[in-house]
């Protein structure tokens, strides 16, 4: 995407921003170092920046969690913990890997940073908004890791009643509450991003234009915005039949755990997308960067993951077949579920084409792409297992659901989470991470992630149930693999997290487009100004106008 400038934004002068002491180029970063600067910032590449460092810590435990677990199912005699601690350990993996990690982690940091700066704009449309936003994804992922900390809970993530409603002796609702707070800020930020792609584009950049990152931030944001109200909603029942005993869904008091679950996963299987189209976004940007070819089939994808919001309301009943809903019911989903395949492979038949003669360099970012494409794949594929009726109920609640899930989850969005990262990295801090040492991680954590979850598959198919700590020793090996795997995977997230933090201090300086890509964030600075652009640039061409024989260099 090319454009021209226009007169200077809001009396801003015409070159790069200039502190008035100094004659260093002044960025977002060195504009002001105090800590105040940063917890009352309303800049969204500040507050991006926040949110990248939240989520890391809460990766970092909710990993730690899964490690705890991993080692335990190593031997099938359940040796190391007692089952209440497994099953807090499970659930506080789930609780905060879902609500204060997969959720946020493309949106809020990614969004929050390149939005604006794709469509041309200044900032957010509501940045206060934006930051209180931040405020209550704190408060919420405090408030569940301090759960943690005084006794955790044992109802797995999704809360089942009326186990969770009436039955656990643990901290059930200080944890919902974590979460129903969380979900505020997840609605404010999709409502940020809906307002701020309506109202804030640059001159010339029609809907048409748009970088498909953007088209997918702005789906996942009608799922946000229209999806998260019915979760509150939800936790809100949960609380009211805990705390009052008014029956909603326990039996016992003339309520039906049968709503608990049409409600949870009418807002928890469209989450899913809230994960995974920002992620699809994040991959068309790899795919046209790294092989220098304009996106294939781009209205296609882009109405694509439109398609897949709107489908993704409409099949919450496939987490339901063993439930005892009617056969037409079950058949009506498993039909819907199918359907939602059609623009998911759109997306992936039209990467492939975008690939085919391309010249592909193979930089970190491209590595991390086709990674997402073949996992995204397979947990596709077998996502049509789980619609199909009969397979879903000889697989259901098994190992099975666990490695589709994650192959989706982790092999898709976290794949594509990473890529974004290192895709972006020069333009967010100004700096060059360590290619090689980059290239060995993203090769690692391809091995750790199929050793972990493939052999899910397997004890899954098997009759391996989830959520259990003991075992029939049948299938321990498995399980010692999967457990190894896992070592594998966990020492491979750690080099990201060295080597970025390394390339901050020693790492060499990003030129303002490293990759020769096009699109509006290449053309700020690196990393870029307060304000983003000096002057408000005018689009003159549509999305990856790569040119046919574009001049393909290696990162500089």
């Amino acid at each position: 995407m090319s454009a021209v400038l226009d007169p200077p934004i809001h009396g801003h002068d015409n070159g790069p921003e200039q502190h008035p002491e100094h004659t260093h180029v002044v960025n977002y970063l060195n504009v002001d170092y105090s800590l105040k600067s940063w917890l009352l910032t309303v800049d969204h590449k500040r507050i991006g920046i926040m949110y990248l460092i939240s989520i890391t810590l809460f990766f970092l435990i909710g990993g730690a969690a899964a490690v705890l677990f991993r080692v335990e199912l190593m031997t099938p005699d359940g040796e190391m913990f007692q089952s209440e601690t497994y099953n807090k350990l499970f659930t506080m993996h789930g609780v905060v890997m879902i609500f204060f990690f997969l959720i946020p982690s493309i949106p809020a940091v990614m969004g929050n940073f390149f939005v604006p700066l794709m469509i041309g704009a200044r900032d957010m449309a509501f940045p206060k908004l934006n930051l209180a936003s931040w405020y209550l994804f704190m408060i919420g992922g405090v408030t569940a890791v301090w759960t943690m900390m005084i006794g955790g809970v044992d109802t797995g993530w999704t809360f089942y009643t009326p186990y969770s409603s009436t039955y656990a002796n643990t901290y059930v609702m200080a944890t919902a509450v974590a979460v129903f707070i969380t979900g505020f800020s997840s609605i404010l930020t999709g409502l940020n991003i809906i307002v701020t792609v309506h109202k804030l584009r640059a001159p010339g950049l029609n809907w048409f234009r748009l970088p498909l990152f953007v088209w997918s931030h702005y789906a996942a944001s009608l799922i946000m915005v229209l999806g998260t109200p019915v979760l509150a909603v939800t936790i809100l029942l949960v609380g009211i039949e805990r705390g009052l005993g008014i029956g909603i869904f326990d039996p016992k008091l003339g309520g039906d755990p049968v709503l608990f679950q049409h409600l949870f996963w009418f807002y928890s299987h469209p989450a899913v997308y809230i994960m995974i189209l920002p992620a699809f976004g994040v991959i068309s940007e790899l795919i046209a960067a790294f092989s220098g070819n304009r996106v294939f089939g781009y209205r296609f994808v882009a109405f694509a993951s439109l398609a897949i919001a709107m489908l993704g309301f409409l099949v919450w009943g496939h987490h339901m077949f063993v439930s005892g809903q009617s056969a037409y019911a079950g058949m009506v989903f498993s039909i819907l579920s199918f359907m939602i395949a059609i623009p998911s492979a759109i997306k992936v038949f039209n990467w492939t084409a975008t690939l085919y003669k391309g010249r592909l360099l193979f930089h970190t970012p491209l590595l991390y792409a086709l990674g997402f494409m073949g996992l995204f794949t397979i947990g596709g594929l077998t996502g049509l297992f789980l619609s199909a009726l009969a397979v879903d109920v000889h697989v259901h609640d098994t190992y099975f659901v666990v490695a589709h899930f994650h192959y989706i989850m982790v092999g898709g969005a976290v794949m594509a989470y990473l890529g974004g990262i290192h895709y972006w990295w020069p333009k967010m801090t100004g700096r060059m991470y360590p290619e090689n040492w980059a290239r060995f991680s993203a090769v690692l954590v391809f091995v750790g992630f199929n050793l972990t979850f493939f052999p899910q598959f397997v004890l899954g198919y098997l009759g391996m149930p989830r959520r259990y700590h003991i075992y029939p020793e049948e299938f321990q090996m498995l399980n010692v693999m999967s457990s190894a795997g896992a070592s594998i995977l966990g020492i491979a997230y750690m080099f990201p997290l060295t080597y970025l933090t390394w390339s901050l201090w020693y790492g060499k300086k990003a030129s303002d487009n490293p990759w020769n890509a096009t699109g509006l964030e290449w053309q700020a600075s690196s990393p870029p100004s307060p304000h983003n652009f000096a002057r408000t640039p005018v689009v003159t061409e549509d999305a990856y106008a790569y040119p046919d024989s574009a001049i393909r260099g290696d990162a500089h």
